[in-house]
């Protein structure tokens, strides 16, 4: 969830007016608000076009079935992610500034959209292929800043995929436990946290 790029949103057709990428982007909003409260399994394409205010037949202008507008959805969660936190990392000084920055912006997001967390797990089992996808590009693109900032001589030269895997396993359960459980701590002090962690570790100094 932190952070990504999910591919392609798969067989739903993509408008070429504004006014179609308008209605398409009501329709997904919508499809957010369907599934997040009732699940891919309980709801339907007509609760989407309901919540939406649009006819029947606009839906499968645009999307397929119900399939297809969920695979749209988790592509569109995942770049609506991505594109809130890249400014704010691409302005940090330093790279555990910018893991701080990003892991605040992510829990500041999560906090205006719970219902990402629903719709994310749940494509474990509706899509599996968006599901992979969209954990394995947000830890790309953490291991590609890990890279650069090894390269910079910011962060150990020993940066692998490893470590980028448990920054975003890192992110997705603190934005789990702060965005959507409860939102009982500053954002800010949960960043701050985890910027300690990854600058000093939990030995500290002796």
């Amino acid at each position: 969830m932190v952070e990504t790029g999910a591919g392609s949103a798969g067989d739903d057709k993509m408008p070429r007016t504004e006014r179609g990428r308008r209605t398409r982007r009501t329709i997904l909003d919508a499809a957010a608000a369907e599934f997040g409260e009732k699940g891919f399994h309980e709801g339907s394409i007509s609760g989407i076009t309901r919540r939406a205010g649009v006819a029947l037949g606009s839906f499968y202008t645009y999307f397929d079935s119900k399939d297809a507008v969920f695979r749209a959805l988790v592509a569109d969660m995942s770049a609506q992610v991505r594109d809130h936190v890249a400014p704010a990392i691409r302005g940090a000084e330093g790279q555990i500034a910018a893991e701080r920055a990003g892991l605040l912006e992510f829990i500041r997001f999560v906090r205006a959209h719970k219902e990402i967390y629903r719709i994310i797990d749940e494509a474990e089992f509706v899509d599996p292929a968006s599901f992979r996808l969209h954990y394995s590009t947000t830890a790309e693109r953490i291991a590609a800043r890990l890279r650069a900032a090894a390269d910079r001589g910011e962060v150990s030269g020993e940066v692998s995929e490893v470590h980028a895997w448990a920054i975003m396993g890192m992110n997705v359960f603190l934005g789990l436990r702060y965005g959507v459980w409860a939102e009982d701590r500053a954002p800010e002090d949960v960043a701050d946290a985890v910027a300690t962690l990854l600058a000093r570790g939990m030995v500290g100094s002796r």
